[in-house]
């Protein structure tokens, strides 16, 4: 399941450099989370669930796309 950046976001800008996916990005007021590029699980994105396996299959796609 993606993660969701809630309202309390204050874009202090620590997310983004840290996200090992380069799944989150600046949005119009607080950053977005790109749930197709997203395998980590903080907050849970209740609009795009995903079971595990689907999770595994995303980091591996992920892991080819960068090699």
């Amino acid at each position: 399941m993606a993660l969701l950046i809630n309202s309390l976001c204050i874009n202090c800008d620590v997310c983004e450099p840290a996200c090992p996916n380069q799944a989150i990005t600046q949005g119009d007021e607080i950053y977005i989370i790109h749930p197709e590029r997203c395998t980590e699980c903080i907050d849970k994105d209740p609009a795009h669930p995903e079971t595990e396996q689907q999770l595994l299959l995303k980091l591996l796609r992920l892991q080819e796309e960068s090699a």
